[in-house]
């Protein structure tokens, strides 16, 4: 590895931590939406509901920004790629792909549940 691909790799790790930091606030707000669905199921308190379902659609939409990030770093990983790498390292270039990409479905699959579930019918965790 060259100097400009290190620094690169040093400046991938320190959005990465940025990332951890993020989620930590998403179990954080997972606990505090878990209080409003307990709410909302012993006193059937719709203003509960409604702070549950906003508080989940924040959480997923923050995941799914999160998860087109590392989908684009899969896709420039792609393009990086050269005729000289190894075919082990194509396939794993590939690989990360292909699981960033089905990551960045279940997102907005999980998304659109939480904005379209009015009555709970499903329960949606930050996984």
């Amino acid at each position: 590895m060259n100097q400009e691909e290190i620094n690169q790799k040093i400046k991938e790790i320190n959005t990465e931590d940025m990332i951890w930091i993020v989620y930590i606030g998403i179990i954080f707000l997972s606990f505090v939406s878990n209080h409003f669905e307990r709410k909302y199921y012993l006193n059937n308190d719709i203003n509960s509901r409604e702070k549950y379902q906003k508080i989940l659609i924040f959480i997923f939409s923050v995941l799914l920004i999160v998860y087109i990030y590392f989908l684009k770093g899969s896709i420039d990983s792609i393009k990086k790629l050269k005729e000289t790498d190894s075919k082990k390292k194509k396939e794993m270039v590939y690989l990360s792909f292909i699981a960033s990409l089905l990551i960045a479905i279940s997102g907005v699959i999980f998304l659109y549940i939480a904005i379209i579930d009015d009555n709970l019918d499903v329960e949606l965790a930050f996984n």
